[in-house]
Order: structure tokens, then sequence, then C-alpha cells
């Protein structure tokens, strides 16, 4: 999810910053906004890639656990 979001923020902060000149009634510039949307895309692509290295380098150990009756092999041996 972090990768996606950071190329959609990416995307429609590029429209926003260079495509689109427009300013709001409370004096808030699309530009700025664009910008922000950018650096918090490029935020979430970093962040996403190094949460799938790290979940990429864990080591996973499988335990098997082995019990021996000694009373079902004599029951083997002497039967």
């Amino acid at each position: 999810m972090g990768i996606g979001l950071g190329i959609v923020l990416l995307v429609i902060g590029a429209i926003l910053a260079f495509a689109v000149n427009f300013t709001m009634a409370g004096g808030i510039e699309i530009t700025t906004v664009g910008y922000i949307l950018m650096a918090a895309g490029v935020l979430a692509l970093i962040l996403g890639l190094v949460m799938n290295t790290q979940r990429a380098n864990t080591t996973h150990r499988e335990v098997v656990e082995r019990r021996d009756d000694v009373d079902v092999r004599r029951r083997d041996i002497e039967g």
C-alpha cells in the first residue's frame, strides 16, 4: 500500500503543481498543495521501500519436535 499510495500522491501533486494554475478564495495556492502532496508521495515511497526490504530480510526457522517413546519400540521388538 505504501508504494502505490506514494505514486498516487506524486502524480496528483505533479498535476496540481505543474498543470493547474488556480488560487482558492482563502488565498491557498493549488501549486503549493501540489508540492506538499509530492513531498508526501516521496516520503511514502521511501517508507514503503524500506518496509518491503525489512520484510524480505527476515529469516524463518522451522522447529520439528521429535519424540522417541521407549515403550513403543520395545513392544514392536518383543511382539
